[in-house]
């Protein structure tokens, strides 16, 4: 009986094996009568393509990859049984177009621009495109502008234009981008492109996402941007950021009202932030760090309740730091004000901000006291405090310290200290002096030696309620002690028994 089954059990998988091969020789084409393959005619039954989109394909292909591409011999069926890495097709009245060009090294076997890749005007005759992608196509040996011309041609299908990290990619952005009328993503990151921003680009009112970081665009940020949308056309993100962008910010941007992300950061700009800002009432992101920004920190942004991430670090904005308000910013994450130019007291209503993972208020001109209650931020993960003018005795347990490590920064605040006694040495801020009770000299001496310094610790007196900071020299050696009183004492007899021994040899 086992034997049987054993049988029965071979036979049904050789049956399986015998029908896969079956459908494999399919798959790999019919032969004629006269044994010959027969591919061509298979792809004409199978993926009906016109040859004249057949042909641009190819020849676009070919301007990017090099001469030496064969796509008729390679892939006589591009838009079925034998597909081209990166490029796919959609069906429209029976027919394959291809939709999608992808070109570049994202995966082993992607189509990868030659040495001297180039556009072709068979490129813009792919009537049916919605995509077009090139990544590190063109080198910086390869000095390459995106055409000016022909884009019209796809204005009614092309929604999605990327060039990313493309040294060789230079000169401007044409303007006649602002024809595709069905761009919803322009993504231009990490190329070596030149000169303004086009304000035609305004004109884009499907777009959802601009993206033109990390280029050499210089020039005002275009009004336009700002321009009316519908609210189902809506710009959701703009980057701007990493460029040599001038003047001030427009307040048109405030009328982006579905705008989430805002980065301009990492460029020349000036003036202050307008308040109509305040309309982007959905903005996650505004990231403004590394410009010229005057005027002080706008109070509106505590009227961004979506806000998550707020950046204005290294602007000379000046001000100080509301002192109420906060608790609207519950979900904020991350607040960068450092080097800004931050004036008056850190507010302990700070602490209301309960979503906070990220504050940096270093290197700024704060004063006072670091408010206690910044410890009890429940989703608190790094605190930089360091480079102000604080003052007074750090009221964070050891716990605090011990949780927070190297993300809590506190020094260079020359009048800042901590409680030896509520602090093992082991978890002490860095850069942090001690807090030392110090007792004041009673009236009429009292002291033991008769020296006069009043010194508290040898006479076993309590020192007085109160702490008074250590000074720090620039060498880091404490002066103004005691001991040091009375090392200026003797320093000043000893000057004194000198001058005398001159005189007498005189």
């Amino acid at each position: 009986m086992r034997r049987a089954r054993g049988r029965r059990g071979l036979l049904l998988l050789l049956g399986v094996a015998l029908s896969a091969a079956a459908l494999l020789r399919g798959c790999a084409g019919q032969q004629g009568e006269d044994g010959s393959d027969a591919p061509a005619a298979a792809a004409a039954e199978t993926a009906p393509m016109e040859e004249k989109e057949r042909r641009a394909l190819y020849a676009a292909i070919e301007s990017f990859v090099g001469k030496g591409w064969n796509g008729s011999g390679l892939y006589p069926d591009p838009c079925g049984w034998s597909p081209i890495q990166g490029v796919s097709c959609d069906l429209f009245n029976g027919l394959w177009y291809p939709t999608v060009m992808s070109i570049g090294p994202v995966l082993d076997n992607s189509l990868q621009c030659g040495p001297d890749a180039k556009f072709s005007a068979q490129l813009f005759d792919l009537r049916r495109l919605r995509t077009l992608s090139f990544y590190s196509c063109f080198p910086a040996s390869n000095p390459t502008a995106i055409p000016t011309g022909s884009w019209e041609k796809l204005a009614g299908t092309l929604e999605t234009l990327e060039f990313r990290t493309n040294p060789g990619l230079n000169g401007a952005i044409p303007a006649s981008l602002g024809r595709l009328a069905s761009l919803q993503s322009l993504v231009l990151v990490e190329n070596n492109l030149t000169g303004p921003v086009p304000a035609e680009l305004g004109a884009l009112s499907r777009l959802r996402r601009l993206v033109l970081s990390g280029n050499g665009l210089s020039g005002p940020i275009p009004v336009t941007l700002g321009n009316d949308r519908r609210a189902d056309e809506l710009l959701l993100i703009v980057d701007l950021s990493r460029n040599y962008l001038t003047g001030s910010l427009p307040s048109s941007l405030g009328g982006l009202t579905g705008l989430l992300k805002m980065d301009l950061s990492s460029n020349l700009l000036q003036g202050s932030i307008p308040p109509e800002l305040a309309g982007l009432r959905s903005l996650t992101l505004l990231d403004l760090r590394n410009n010229s920004l005057t005027g002080g920190l706008p109070q509106f942004v505590q009227g961004m309740a979506s806000l998550q991430d707020l950046l204005l670090s290294n602007n000379p904005l000046g001000g100080g730091l509301p002192q109420s308000g906060w608790g609207a910013l519950a979900g904020l994450a991350t607040l960068d004000l450092s080097n800004v130019g931050l004036v008056g007291a850190i507010p302990g209503s700070m602490a209301a901000l309960t979503g906070l993972r990220f504050l940096a208020l270093d290197h700024n001109r704060l004063t006072g006291a670091v408010p206690p209650e910044l410890a009890r931020l429940p989703s608190i993960g790094a605190l930089y405090l360091n480079g102000n003018n604080l003052t007074g005795t750090l009221e964070f347990s050891a716990g605090f310290y011990q949780r927070m490590g190297r993300r809590f920064a506190s020094w260079d605040n020359p009048g800042l200290c901590y409680n030896v006694a509520a602090v093992d040495a082991a978890h002490a801020p860095s850069g942090v002096v001690v807090c030392k009770d110090l007792q004041e000299p009673s009236v009429g001496g009292g002291a033991r030696d008769g020296d006069g310094d009043g010194d508290a610790e040898e006479d076993g007196t309590k020192p007085e309620a109160g702490s008074s900071l250590v000074a720090s020299s620039s060498s880091g050696m404490p002066v103004g002690s005691v001991g040091g009183l009375r090392y200026l004492v003797v320093v000043r007899g000893m000057a004194a028994a000198v001058l005398g021994l001159v005189s007498l040899l005189q």
